[in-house]
């Protein structure tokens, strides 16, 4: 994987092309032997080479928008596209009306130059962080192709495009932990934004509340960059922070839990190295924590405001969703308004708490997912993909319900099983948490 910065040196210094880069990424894509296939629902080939030529005669003559015109990028199936239905990985919407618009974030990133080369594959709706998506296949995560492993979702396709080459980076949703999740288990970097950074509007909703726009890359420095285009910002290098001193919570209880030895072992590790940098990690009760099952246990905002989305497709198309999709969404029918009155109001008093018992610290450390990503085959019973899904965005989750911006960063050793470390930041605590995070990732490597 080649980051992004080098990707515009590159092309500034005419050592390769956008077309050249272009085709790269589409060949990987059609390679019979890879996970193209799965991993895209559409692929924008005719679109993709007229704007790489266009980007390259541009430059020429030093015209071209900005140093990342021309790099490829993959679009999760979740976002508008201008004179495209927007599926959302479903057979339910395939025949849906073409977007009149382009998402916002996808504008921001079409006027930073970036090409997208295809909508990326996802779970249905965005509703799980297996990745498992019966409709248009489910792509392998790198990491034992032999076996095929879960990708992660919902942004499954996304992240194995990224890590196999496929585009350079690209675009995700994380409403529990759809961009870190996938990041995870395929050995690359996923950010989730503080929300209200980045606009929605053009993203197909599974739960508003806490619905967030982040990327996938191969680099917290990548991902600073289009974080940067989404929110309208000049893109800059993360201002890596002095490890030495940081206070680093870890939590004592929750994320913990359930640990396979591999996952394990790579996060003992990776605090060992922190510390041995001077870094102060500190075990932390965080109370708020422990409320959680309670609050969410009629199925939280995500059942509840996907519910009243998806309800009138439900009584028209409810055949054709995912079995297990569907049962998800079908909770929020018995969650009554006073229960979601109750829940925002919980979540508001739990924010407040959450706030004052993270402000001692720089920064708090957990496992971004606590097992390494099982079969696609062991997940056929619905059963073991309920518990399974569940334990998956226990951890990422905490990010969205408490309005934070996390990110994982890959902390397990070359040729190992993928495994992330998230750092979660305040809330509109972005440009420190990236400092933070370029600085782990150079401690980690």
């Amino acid at each position: 994987m080649r980051r992004i910065d080098e990707l515009a040196q590159a092309l500034a210094e005419g050592t390769t092309t956008s077309r050249a880069l272009i085709e790269d990424a589409l060949g990987r894509i059609v390679d019979p032997s890879g996970e193209g296939s799965r991993a895209f629902i559409k692929v924008h080939a005719a679109q993709a080479r007229a704007m790489a030529d266009a980007a390259d005669a541009l430059r020429k003559v030093n015209r071209a928008p900005g140093p990342y015109a021309g790099i490829p990028i993959a679009l999760k199936d979740l976002f508008d596209i201008a004179g495209e239905p927007t599926p959302a990985g479903s057979a339910v919407l395939a025949d849906a009306p073409p977007a009149a618009a382009h998402a916002t974030a996808v504008a921001r990133m079409l006027a930073a130059g970036f090409i997208p080369v295809g909508r990326a594959n996802m779970t249905e709706f965005a509703f799980s962080g297996l990745g498992i998506n019966p409709h248009y296949g489910t792509p392998a995560s790198p990491w034992d192709r032999e076996t095929r492993r879960i990708p992660g979702g919902s942004s499954s396709g996304t992240a194995v495009a990224v890590a196999d080459g496929m585009a350079a980076a690209g675009l995700g949703t994380d409403t529990g932990g759809s961009c870190r999740i996938p990041a995870a288990f395929c050995g690359i970097v996923g950010y989730k934004p503080t929300a209200r950074r980045i606009p929605i509007a053009g993203v197909l909703p599974l739960a508003p509340s806490l619905d967030s726009v982040g990327p996938l890359a191969p680099s917290v420095a990548c991902c600073r960059t289009i974080d940067a285009i989404l929110a309208a910002e000049t893109p800059r290098p993360p201002a890596a922070a002095r490890l030495n001193g940081l206070r680093l919570a870890v939590p004592d209880s929750l994320v913990l839990e359930g640990m396979d030895d591999t996952v394990a072992n790579a996060f003992e590790r990776a605090l060992s190295t922190l510390s041995a940098a001077g870094a102060r990690i500190e075990t932390a009760r965080f109370t708020p924590f422990d409320e959680l099952p309670d609050v969410n246990a009629k199925g939280g905002f995500a059942a509840s405001e996907a519910y009243a989305w998806h309800r009138s497709l439900l009584a028209s198309k409810g055949s054709l969703y995912d079995p297990r999709i569907r049962a998800r969404i079908i909770r929020g029918e018995a969650i009554a308004a006073a229960d979601y009155l109750d829940l925002v109001a919980a979540r508001a008093r739990l924010v407040a708490a959450f706030d004052r018992a993270t402000a001692p610290h720089d920064c708090v450390l957990m496992p971004t997912v606590p097992i390494v990503p099982p079969p696609i085959g062991a997940l056929e019973d619905e059963r073991r993909y309920n518990s399974v899904n569940m334990l998956i965005l226990r951890n990422t989750a905490l990010g969205n319900f408490f309005d934070r911006c996390a990110i994982s960063v890959p902390c397990h050793r070359p040729g190992e099983a993928p495994a992330g470390l998230m750092l979660m930041g305040e809330t509109m605590g972005d440009a420190r948490l990236f400092g933070v995070a370029a600085a782990v990732e150079a401690a980690l490597a």
